[in-house]
């Protein structure tokens, strides 16, 4: 091996540095970085953007490396504006970022998965949940329960008006009944307790979602594309039970596809025939 190395130093610009343990720790830690500040980017709707980014820093190496110099000027200057720009345009996601690292959630710690288990709905609730949601449904009574999962909903519980009580179909009912105080607005549920009513969620932007949606529905996808929650809707106009997650929207559910979409049960062969009946019909909007 030292006689390899011998070898391949004397030849012109070629060299094999040390390599310490430091450095295979620096190399470690830079990568994983890396790759988890990829990962998080892919999941939010930053990512489109980021390619933008990526092509346009590849057309600059290029306009570099061959020499044409007016491209080169215009994507410099534009870099370096568009720098400032984007930290104004990201701000949210980039607080959000920040938070995710205070919390340990960005790094895939092993604090994150208890806290994914601590947010996991157990069986009673799940079961409240699908019971609420069916007899509202029959009843066309509009609901917005959005599910806390390891991203805080602190900010949108302070909207509303603080509850803090078990969670129960009973109650779920009477506080989205028509013409009560509590029904306009989300509710949010924490640690299998209802925190919240009466709660404000940011409306989703996305231009591509079917005009057949409404503001509760547009909240329902606004908040699941900036956290990780899961929202249960029921539409006042039709009495169809959706479920969103990740910006994603799945309609016409029934009791037994929410329940096998909210708990940790096995699915049943029956339940298994019914996903797929729905499954094509889920819609990004």
């Amino acid at each position: 091996m030292e006689i390899l190395q011998s070898t391949l130093e004397q030849i012109p610009f070629f060299s094999i540095p040390s390599l310490q343990i430091q450095d295979v720790l620096d190399i470690s830690l830079v990568s994983y970085g890396i790759y988890k500040l990829i990962m998080w980017i892919k999941d939010t709707r930053t990512w489109a953007v980021f390619k933008g980014v990526v092509f346009i820093v590849a057309l600059a190496l290029m306009s570099y490396f061959f020499g044409m110099h007016t491209l080169s000027f215009i994507i410099t200057n534009t870099l370096t504006v568009g720098t400032i720009a984007m930290i104004i345009l990201f701000q949210p996601e980039l607080r959000r970022a920040l938070e995710q690292i205070g919390q340990g959630k960005l790094w895939g710690s092993v604090t994150t998965n208890e806290k994914e288990s601590e947010a996991a709905l157990d069986e009673a609730s799940i079961n409240s949940i699908a019971r609420a949601a069916t007899q509202m449904a029959k009843t066309k009574t509009g609901a917005l329960i959005v599910i806390e999962s390891t991203t805080l909903l602190s900010e949108y519980e302070r909207t509303g008006i603080i509850i803090d009580a078990v969670i129960s179909s009973q109650l779920l009912i009477n506080i989205f009944e028509k013409n009560t105080p509590l029904h306009d607005g989300a509710v949010i549920i924490c640690k299998n307790r209802i925190t919240a009513a009466t709660c404000f969620l940011p409306l989703s932007d996305n231009m591509s979602l079917s005009k057949d949606l409404g503001t509760r529905h547009r909240a329902a996808i606004g908040v699941t594309e900036e956290t990780d929650a899961v929202v249960v809707v029921v539409s006042e106009e039709t009495g169809a039970i959706s479920y969103v997650r990740n910006g994603k929207i799945k309609r016409d559910l029934d009791a037994e596809m929410l329940t096998t979409l909210l708990g940790r049960k096995k699915k049943s062969k029956s339940s298994q025939k019914k996903m797929k009946l729905w499954k094509g019909r889920g819609q990004n909007g």
